[in-house]
């Protein structure tokens, strides 16, 4: 199962980003599907989750409000839209797949991960 995550980059603080990952899952869409970032020197942190048909959808308080997850099933991939970026989301985002049909916030709910792509937002 492979898992690519695309759409990362350098812009300014206020932009927007929209992250794409595609899987190569044949049952992508039985499984929820979850957003996760890493910033230098500190954990693996959740951003936001969605469940198998595409709702409902969570999200970390510190994302709430200016990011949207989506999925388009018929296209195995899901969608992080982020808006009014801040300095405090740089981090490299990875995609991950689910073990279940729900959202879940738990990195241990999902088995497989993608290779993560890069967030950088300057001030």
């Amino acid at each position: 199962v492979q898992l690519q995550a695309s759409g990362g980059g350098l812009v300014q603080a206020g932009d927007s980003l929209r992250l794409s990952c595609a899987s190569s899952r044949r049952t992508f869409s039985n499984n929820g599907m979850g957003w996760f970032r890493q910033a230098p020197e500190k954990e693996r942190e959740f951003v936001a989750a969605i469940n198998w048909n595409g709702g409902p959808t969570l999200y970390a308080d510190s994302v709430k409000g200016r990011v949207t997850m989506s999925r388009d099933n018929a296209m195995n991939t899901v969608y992080l839209q982020m808006d009014n970026l801040k300095p405090e989301d740089t981090a490299v985002y990875y995609c991950a797949g689910g073990r279940l049909a729900r959202a879940s916030p738990r990195p241990e709910d999902y088995a497989y991960w993608g290779q993560g792509t890069l967030v950088t937002v300057s001030s």
